[in-house]
């Protein structure tokens, strides 16, 4: 067998249980992480309701989470490379989920909008630091698969969310809802503290045979201490094309994080039940997206090249993703309009996996920065979106021209992905 260089590798060897562990912590971290990211939109209007906000400032608290997660991914994702995803990760859940059960003890705007600012603060760097656990557990050829895992767990959670919330709101009400859902990423910090080494040599499980799979692409450090190209970062166009290009994506995004089951509901007329079902369709489209395409990326990794693999597929992906908004605006039935966003999620997603990848690719040991960076942006254009709705419903009553916008974001960053080399790596100091 011989990798792209034709440089010869050892036999695939089966995974470990240890490796199908690091996959599963990685699938749960991300179903929890948007389990409490997403409870908030179904929430939204029994919030807005009993604490009396307008929609201009429930898209303030909206945005406020995006806001804190922005600032604080660069610092973690550089954390996570001095000190490694065992303890980065560890903190993070922790934190999150406390301020996530907080948001219940909330008496008003200034309590919510602060609580769902430290909630984005906490969570800041969940995302980058488990990719860099995967980057330590996986070869290059896997390791779109390996990510195509994690969001795929991410789509579940934001596939399970709305309805969950829902139950758990006509059970016991807005309030312990968020108490219940951020009591389970207490569970998922003491079992990943107590069973994840940031180094797979140092996990029982792990065969010799398996570490020189894992290790086919050189020898990992021993230490996670390196020292930051700070320089080589801020002069790299690569980077600036990924953080663009991952802006567009988050802009997008985040309309099915805050506004879909308001939209669906108060806007569109579905009954509370079809509403939830109706927006955790666009996350099923997503997950399943998100395997197709870890799989595509690495498939095409193998046979036509990083280039095509990353920017082709990113491209490809991008562009049909807004036709398929912009036409949601063109059809009358309500059912059509909740398919077509449902599809362009899914479209976009299929190279969600190309996206972090890329991040790995040009990264390599500082990946944790690169990943930070980029999912900086990310939420950038997510700080935006719940903005853009509110103002265009209060201000002009319509729910047509975010669409519009959205479409034209996607269409931009499929343009950006043509301008990024995955060949290119972050050069290091010295």
């Amino acid at each position: 067998m011989a990798d792209l260089t034709g440089a010869s590798l050892p036999a695939p060897v089966p995974k470990s249980r240890a490796r199908a562990g690091v996959l599963l912590f990685a699938f749960l971290l991300a179903v929890v992480t948007y389990l409490d990211r997403v409870c908030i939109s179904a929430a939204a209007p029994y919030i807005s309701e009993d604490l009396g906000l307008t929609t201009i400032q429930m898209g303030q608290v909206l945005s406020a989470f995006a806001l804190a997660y922005s600032l604080f991914e660069i610092p973690s994702g550089w954390l996570v490379d001095i000190i490694g995803p065992r303890r980065v990760l560890t903190r993070i859940v922790l934190w999150w989920s406390g301020f996530t059960m907080l948001t219940g003890l909330v008496v008003g705007y200034p309590s919510l909008i602060a609580t769902r600012f430290l909630f984005g603060a906490g969570e800041a760097g969940a995302f980058p630091s488990m990719s860099r656990g995967l980057s330590r557990w996986f070869p290059l050829r896997e390791r779109g698969k390996a990510n195509g895992v994690m969001f795929f767990g991410s789509r579940v959670g934001g596939m399970l969310s709305v309805p969950v919330a829902l139950l758990l709101i006509n059970r016991w009400g807005w309030r312990l809802s968020f108490v219940i859902v951020g009591a389970i990423g207490l569970l998922w910090s003491a079992a990943w503290y107590s069973w994840y080494r940031d180094r797979p040599a140092d996990h029982p499980a792990v065969s010799p045979g398996e570490l020189a799979w894992i290790e086919q692409d050189g020898r990992e450090p021993q230490h996670f201490e390196t020292a930051t190209p700070w320089r080589a970062l801020l002069r790299s166009r690569n980077l600036y094309a990924i953080c663009a290009m991952y802006f567009t994506y988050g802009y997008g995004l985040y309309f099915y994080f805050t506004w879909l089951p308001t939209y669906l509901i108060r806007v569109l007329g579905f009954s509370k039940l079809n509403g939830g079902l109706l927006a955790g369709l666009p996350f099923l489209c997503a997950g399943l997206a998100n395997l197709a395409g870890g799989w595509l990326t690495d498939a095409l990794a193998r046979t036509r090249g990083l280039r095509t693999a990353r920017c082709g597929l990113g491209f490809g992906a991008f562009l049909a993703g807004a036709v398929l908004t912009f036409s949601s605006t063109l059809v009358p039935q309500p059912v059509a309009k909740a398919l077509l966003l449902a599809l362009a999620l899914g479209s976009v997603d299929l190279a969600l996996s190309a996206c972090w990848a890329v991040c790995l690719d040009i990264g390599r040991d500082h990946a944790g920065v690169v990943t930070g960076c980029m999912n900086t942006f990310s939420n950038l254009g997510g700080v935006l979106t719940p903005l853009v709705v509110a103002y265009a419903v209060e201000r002009w009553q319509s729910w047509t021209f975010p669409f519009y916008v959205t479409a034209i974001v996607y269409a931009a960053g499929a343009l950006i992905w043509l301008s990024i080399d995955p060949e290119k790596t972050i050069a290091t100091p010295g």
